[in-house]
């Protein structure tokens, strides 16, 4: 073959498989895009003053790792947000959006084998694509993991056999969660590292919706938990980025952080096979992370967007807002009939959350959802929301 065997039975990604169910039909209304989640509030007034100050930075390649000022800058952040004493000069590196650092997490890290046996990665079930392809290209066998109603819409690892959590090399969590918005909280973490310690495996937090939150407190981090758990720092690695926080998707910056060995490791695949971000948006990263003030003005957007989310469909049968991130993870009867329905009828435009799912004993559990991304205008949201309860709910 010319590709590997490994990926040749991929499903297709979310969004090609949404354009085969949808294209086909004209939309039956207005056409209100709620599938993707690219923030739409406001980037940062003063991103093109800070571009346009660093542009002669194109000229030169970029540190690897993260320039020292934008490494100092995502020290002082970890230590603000999330409490803890942090050397990003050695425990850090800054990445080209948190994907990257996603899937070359593995890469770099996992083994090939583990007490003999074929290693396993544990992924939250329905969970974001690139875990599953980490997953597959180190050979590792990819567990999924119902994360339901039932369990809080977490992933219960520690329900899984002995012989599952002794392969166990590393298990990705994400909270708040995508799709579904749930916030593990500090049982959750001590549960979680405690069952890492007694099986050793690694815990993998992608933590990108972490700074979009209902309240006034903010989710526990993995970096907190583990520093109070007396977990050793190589256990875990953080994943963070500006995309949702600082409403910049297209700028590509996140870092990951961990133990200064486990860093050291991404950091040398990374000169062998990665490409660094660019200096000058390297420059607006580092006055972003340095920045409260717009994250705290776009959260206080989002709680609007919750408020009126929660009026819209107060009374629906099993409606439950988000904890946190800007997903509505809303119950039907089956997502890809209420997808073509949403669209054909009135001009919704949502994703089946089987698309975000792999079948578990024959049941895929994002079946009996749609995914809804609330990042237009709250107006526009609104009407939006307004018309795809008149036409699934009543």
């Amino acid at each position: 073959m010319i590709f590997p065997e490994r990926f040749s039975n991929l499903p297709a990604y979310a969004f090609p498989r949404l354009r085969a169910l949808l294209d086909p039909h004209p939309a039956g209304g207005p056409v209100a895009n709620m599938t993707i989640g690219e923030p739409k509030h406001p980037f940062p007034d003063w991103v093109p003053e800070v571009l346009a100050a660093n542009v002669e930075g194109f000229a030169s390649y970029p540190p690897n790792d993260g320039s020292p000022e934008l490494l100092d800058a995502i020290s002082g952040w970890v230590g603000r947000r999330y409490g803890v004493d942090f050397d990003a000069q050695s425990r850090a590196m800054a990445l080209n959006g948190t994907r990257e650092g996603l899937y070359n997490v593995a890469m770099a890290l996992l083994p090939e084998e583990k007490r003999g046996k074929r290693p396993v990665v544990l992924i939250p079930n329905p969970f974001y694509q690139v875990y599953m392809i980490a997953a597959i290209s180190v050979g590792a066998e990819p567990v999924f993991v119902n994360a339901t109603r039932q369990t809080g819409f977490l992933p219960d690892y520690g329900s899984l056999p002995a012989e599952i959590l002794d392969r166990t090399v590393a298990a990705y969590i994400c909270t708040p969660g995508n799709p579904q918005g749930a916030v593990a909280d500090a049982g959750y973490w001590k549960d979680l590292l405690a069952l890492a310690e007694k099986h050793d495996f690694r815990v993998f937090s992608d933590e990108c919706y972490s700074e979009i939150y209902r309240g006034d407190t903010a989710p526990m981090g993995v970096l907190t938990a583990a520093e109070a758990a007396g977990a050793d720092p190589e256990r875990v690695t953080l994943f963070q980025s500006l995309s949702k926080r600082s409403n910049l998707p297209g700028l590509r910056a996140g870092f990951i952080a961990g133990g200064a060995e486990s860093i050291r490791r991404v950091r040398q695949l990374r000169a062998y096979s990665g490409a660094p971000m660019p200096l000058p948006l390297q420059r607006v990263a580092e006055r972003a992370w340095s920045d409260e003030d717009h994250v705290i003005a776009n959260r206080a957007l989002y709680a609007e967007k919750y408020a009126v989310a929660d009026e819209i469909m107060a009374g629906v049968p099993g409606y439950a807002g988000p904890d946190g991130g800007f997903f509505l993870w809303l119950p039907v009867e089956d997502g890809e009939a209420a997808a073509l329905k949403l669209w054909t009828e009135a001009g919704v435009r949502v994703l089946p959350g089987a698309y975000f799912g792999q079948p578990v004993d024959g049941e895929n559990p994002g079946k009996h959802y749609i995914r809804v991304a609330m990042v237009a205008p709250k107006d526009e949201m609104a009407a939006a929301l307004m018309r795809l309860r008149g036409c699934l709910y009543e």
